[in-house]
């Protein structure tokens, strides 16, 4: 799906993950549609007003690839399984216990069989981003991993609809497919799905290396989100790129998940991903020694290194920060790797805890580096 590594467009050499701080004028809306002081359409009106501010922000920051900040949401992932046939909503009536903080309650379930809803509230958001982004400009969508779907009870009655586990993985990869396709007919040519699975299973993978039984579960939900996510990659248009965020969870400038990427690695390189946006703006991702294992030779993929962190204000050493990269080139050629920071600002629409441009001076501090270090 991408050119040759020299002529590799995206990940660019200086990349976003996805999600921005919510704008106050955004906030103070969703407060009043809350309140009932305002209707739906008055607060899309105001969402699309934010989100014009914050794409002509990164295009005047010089961004090559740029984001809708996530504004028409309030989940990074929920939102999106919502709007695929076959997902309810409903309150799990437990929280993500992030530590420090707990989430809200809401939670996904399968009421009916998986399918692409050629309906899904997304594909306008997208519209609406790509005809405010300009020239010279891609407009990049994010979603989250189909294997959000097959964690955290949300699949728990896949029996009353499937004859087979695998029939449902199967529909999951079709509706996810066609979904992709149906962004590619709207003009996307960027695409990443976020993915917090793999960090639960450095996690899981670890503690239960004494428990067979339990090791062999976790062991099976790495291989069917392997067999997912490529399935769901097969044949698709050559001029789409399509990456994937390895997230240890974002919260409030909180995580969910610490462990190196070793019990994981020889799964990431399985995957057939043009590139792969890794966290490793602190200790909690371990070194740089499974990397070459990750890009498994693939000279057409690219590695973004999330060594700039949006959890918090205080800005990165730039002469550390190459540092880094130049021992990461030890396992992955240079011209394989970017750079981007760890996570998005707002995987939730409370934010993390900095200001708005504090999140500016990261993103611009990513390109600085990067225009160092790649002439980009």
């Amino acid at each position: 799906m991408t050119e040759s590594a020299t002529q590799i467009k995206f990940p660019y050499r200086y990349d976003i993950v996805g999600s921005l701080l919510r704008t106050q004028a955004l906030k103070d809306a969703h407060a009043k549609f809350s309140a009932g002081q305002i209707d739906a359409s008055q607060l899309k009106t105001i969402q699309r007003q934010e989100t014009r501010k914050i794409v002509a922000k990164q295009v005047d920051l010089g961004l090559k690839d740029i984001t809708d900040g996530e504004f028409n949401r309030s989940w990074w992932h929920l939102d999106f399984l919502w709007g695929l046939t076959g997902v309810g909503h409903y309150d799990y009536h437990k929280s993500y216990k992030f530590h420090g903080s707990k989430t809200r309650t809401d939670n996904a379930e399968l009421v009916g069989k998986i399918a692409f809803n050629p309906n899904h509230p997304f594909f306008e958001s997208f519209e609406y981003l790509k005809s405010i982004t300009p020239d010279g400009v891609t407009p990049k969508q994010t979603i989250p991993s189909p294997s959000m779907l097959f964690r955290d009870n949300r699949s728990d009655n896949w029996s009353d609809y499937y004859d087979s586990w695998d029939a449902y993985l199967d529909d999951l990869a079709k509706a996810y497919h066609e979904t992709i396709l149906r962004f590619y007919e709207l003009g996307c040519r960027y695409i990443q799905l976020d993915d917090t699975t793999w960090a639960f299973l450095i996690s899981k993978l670890n503690e239960t290396a004494s428990d067979p039984e339990t090791h062999a579960k976790y062991i099976k939900l790495a291989e069917d989100a392997v067999l997912v996510i490529n399935k769901l990659l097969e044949n698709l248009p050559e001029d789409l790129t399509v990456t994937t965020h390895i997230c240890r969870g974002n919260f409030k400038s909180t995580y969910l998940f610490s462990g190196g990427y070793d019990d994981v690695a020889d799964y990431l390189g399985q995957l057939h991903y043009d590139g792969l946006f890794l966290e490793y703006d602190s200790d909690r991702a371990g070194n740089f020694d499974p990397l070459d294992r990750i890009w498994n030779g693939d000279r057409d993929k690219r590695i973004v290194l999330g060594l700039i962190t949006s959890k918090s204000p205080e800005l990165e050493n730039q002469d550390t920060v190459i540092t880094r990269i130049k021992q990461a080139a030890e396992k992955v050629p240079l011209e394989n790797l970017a750079l981007s920071t760890q996570c998005g600002f707002a995987s939730t629409e409370e934010g993390n805890k900095l200001t708005e441009d504090q999140q500016w001076a990261k993103l611009t501090l990513v390109k600085s580096i990067a225009e160092k270090v790649w002439h980009a």
